[in-house]
């Protein structure tokens, strides 16, 4: 076993339906990951906003951080993310402001502004073809901010909706905000305002040293943090051999595969996966997953806070077995945080 290292360890839980599996199962599935993640001593337990897709369960992610959140005890839960612009900031700012009433301390505001489906259901979630842009997303984060108990007078972009609403009658605390992203635009935007900022570096899509580059350059010190808090998101599985590890992940690999050849579809079975005819081609996708034995997931954790200078890693664990990404938290807090599974 390790010792302790400072860098803080987290959970990014999609809510992805396995193959014959229904919607109760895969936030079922969500439910367990997250009270396990709190009696391991993770820090964070963030779910997802997704839209119109076979693959995902979580398409209202207040409400499944609600019943997280009643579920575990010291665990901060949270958005990973919401996606503002398919909601007034006043809603969401309700929805959260409640949660915070609810549970003191333990809420994170993770907010995106991609839309988290395609465009045909954002309209449909933005009731116009016309608000499919995000040019209104820094007014709209300055307006949730405000409203959430972070008003910003020196930045000029807001409608001063925190003026003249409340989110909550009297509030006594408030949840934290982080701003998400995959690209330079939302890292510039947290440093430029002081947030934490989580780039989604378990995309797959290259960037990340210059987003991190990008949001240490731009911060600037705020009333909510004084210096900068990067989170990395990492899709992570440890095993307890390799080849263990290698079966469980083929399913995620599958479905990447998929994903970028625009055909979304449930996780199928390991063995499902093994008899693919596509599973050859998606092993050697190019991909900065993070897969193995827990000595070698170590190795490539520190490999990428190393480069990184992350002051926190998210992981998230795609597997068919519930069982399977269970163990690799298990393995994780054991020998990255010091905890006797």
């Amino acid at each position: 076993m390790t010792s302790s290292p400072p860098v803080q360890l987290s959970v990014l839980d999609l809510s992805i339906l396995a193959e014959g599996a229904s919607s109760s199962d895969a936030l079922n599935d969500t439910t367990v990951l997250a009270i396990r993640a709190d009696a391991l001593g993770f820090t964070r337990f963030w779910v997802a906003e997704h839209h119109n897709m076979p693959s995902v369960a979580c398409t209202s992610p207040t409400i499944l951080i609600a019943h997280l959140a009643a579920l575990t005890h010291q665990i901060h839960v949270g958005s990973g993310g919401v996606m503002l612009p398919n909601h007034a900031p006043l809603v969401v700012a309700e929805q959260f402001a409640m949660l915070e009433a609810l549970h003191p301390g333990r809420v994170d505001v993770g907010i995106g502004r991609a839309p988290g489906t395609d465009q045909l259901t954002a309209a449909a979630l933005r009731r116009s073809a016309d608000a499919l842009g995000a040019e209104d997303f820094p007014r709209h984060l300055i307006d949730l901010m405000g409203l959430l108990g972070d008003a910003r007078a020196d930045v000029p972009w807001g409608s001063g909706l925190s003026t003249k609403f409340r989110a909550t009658p009297a509030a006594a605390s408030s949840p934290g905000v982080f701003l998400l992203g995959s690209s330079g635009y939302s890292a510039e935007l947290a440093g430029f305002l002081g947030l934490p900022f989580a780039f989604a570096h378990h995309f797959d899509m290259g960037g990340t040293l210059q987003a991190v580059d990008l949001y240490r350059r731009n911060f600037k010190p705020s009333s909510v943090l004084a210096e900068p808090h990067m989170i990395v998101t990492a899709n992570v599985l440890a095993a307890d051999s390799t080849e263990e590890a290698d079966w469980h992940s083929a399913p995620g690999r599958l479905t990447a595969l998929g994903r970028r050849t625009g055909r979304f579809m449930p996780l199928p079975s390991p063995s499902a996966a093994a008899a693919h005819p596509d599973i050859e081609e998606a092993k050697r996708l190019p991909s900065n997953r993070i897969v193995g034995s827990i000595a070698d997931v170590v190795e490539q954790l520190h490999g990428l806070v190393e480069r990184t200078g992350a002051n926190e890693i998210m992981v998230t664990a795609v597997a068919f077995d519930l069982s399977a990404r269970l163990r690799s938290l298990e393995l994780l807090a054991q020998h990255w945080l010091g905890v006797t599974a």
